[in-house]
């Protein structure tokens, strides 16, 4: 049962620094157009682009980051009560 905790908890904060770097790359120009920017797009995506819709930029400052953060923090804390019963 430990594995099963371990390997959700690392799957998660794997994906959470995917979305760090895929953030932190807006800052640099081109950056998205590199092999790295092109992967992590496919990946990071997706699951922003839930939260751009309902969340607008407010002056030129993209806030559905934050929002997609704390999702998937609820979304991992709700698998780990779930898989807890099992």
């Amino acid at each position: 049962m430990t594995f099963i905790f371990n390997l959700i908890d690392r799957l998660f904060q794997l994906y959470q620094i995917a979305l760090v770097v895929y953030i932190l790359m807006s800052w640099f120009p081109g950056a998205y157009n590199t092999a790295v920017g092109r992967f992590l797009g496919r990946i990071c995506e997706p699951f922003l682009s839930i939260f751009r819709r309902f969340i607008p930029a407010i002056a030129g400052i993209d806030f559905s980051p934050i929002i997609a953060f704390l999702v998937l923090e609820f979304a991992e804390r709700g698998l780990f009560y779930l898989v807890s019963f099992i």
